[in-house]
């Protein structure tokens, strides 16, 4: 297998979940509930109606201990203990009726995506999500579930491009390599063409034209490299496509996660698991 960082498949591409779930999703709305992205430069957390409720730790990026590289949980202890306080500021002691949703990298192994889901059913809501970061992307941009679409997630650590055909995610590719990695003077070139190396590889094996029907819709681009003008230009020109840039493109997948938290049971194509809660011991 290829290393993840040549912008090739990693893992397996089309993530849906266990039909074991599907009846879950019927439950009714949450009063109550939190978005959780708990991304490789820090966690945020947003609740619907009141907004951004935390983003951080300060000096995340800076500390070699924190417990989460690449998207992936490293350290599960600290892990439940960050989402523990986060839960505890927004929703307090009393987590009845409420539903927590946490955001996962789209080509998460299994591994990580069960852990993540053993964290967050411990935290006592009534129920909870593990929902992959494109579909987040996707319904922050209001394209998730509205045929082919392409999302390209540029983050700290991780670069992530994603096919989605009628919300679900059909393919994806992931570079282990993200704004944090690359040399300040050729970030812009060496993260454009990662991503481009990353389109053409799902064009070839595109047997359905579904990627050049998300190209024409244009491409959404999320995370810290879609703030930056000198990326979003350069993949414009390379592209010969227009772009678009979800809204706060920083935030773009914890907003989409309480997005897709406030329409619990949510569409059925944003690719998401429901758990059972846990008891706390």
């Amino acid at each position: 297998m290829r290393s993840s960082r040549d912008g090739r498949r990693r893992g397996r591409p089309v993530l849906r979940q266990p039909a074991a779930h599907s009846g879950a999703g019927h439950r009714p709305g949450a009063v109550r509930g939190l978005a959780i992205d708990l991304g490789s430069s820090g966690a945020r957390a947003w609740v619907p109606g009141r907004g951004l409720v935390a983003c951080g730790p300060p000096g995340w990026e800076d500390h070699a201990g924190r417990p989460v590289r690449r998207g992936r949980i490293v350290d599960a202890v600290s892990c439940a203990g960050l989402l523990g306080r986060l839960a505890d500021t927004a929703l307090g002691d009393h987590r009845q009726d409420s539903v927590i949703v946490l955001s996962h990298p789209v080509l998460a192994g299994r591994e990580h995506r069960t852990l993540a889901g053993e964290l967050l059913a411990a935290l006592g809501a009534s129920g909870a999500l593990v929902l992959n970061s494109a579909s987040a992307v996707a319904a922050s941009a209001g394209v998730l579930g509205s045929g082919p679409a392409l999302v390209v997630d540029m983050g700290a650590e991780l670069t992530e491009v994603a096919l989605l055909v009628d919300g679900r995610v059909v393919d994806a590719r992931q570079a282990d390599a993200g704004l944090s990695d690359l040399e300040p003077r050729s970030l812009s070139a060496q993260l454009v063409r990662s991503v481009l190396d990353m389109i053409t590889s799902m064009w070839r094996e595109d047997q359905h034209g579904a990627v050049r029907g998300a190209l024409r819709r244009g491409p959404v681009l999320a995370g810290g490299g879609a703030l930056r003008h000198d990326v979003t230009d350069l993949i414009t020109g390379r592209l010969g496509v227009p772009v678009r840039i979800a809204p706060d493109p920083s935030t773009a997948v914890v907003r989409g996660a309480a997005l897709i938290l406030g329409s619990v049971p949510g569409p059925a194509g944003a690719d998401a698991a429901f758990i059972r809660p846990v008891r706390l011991t």
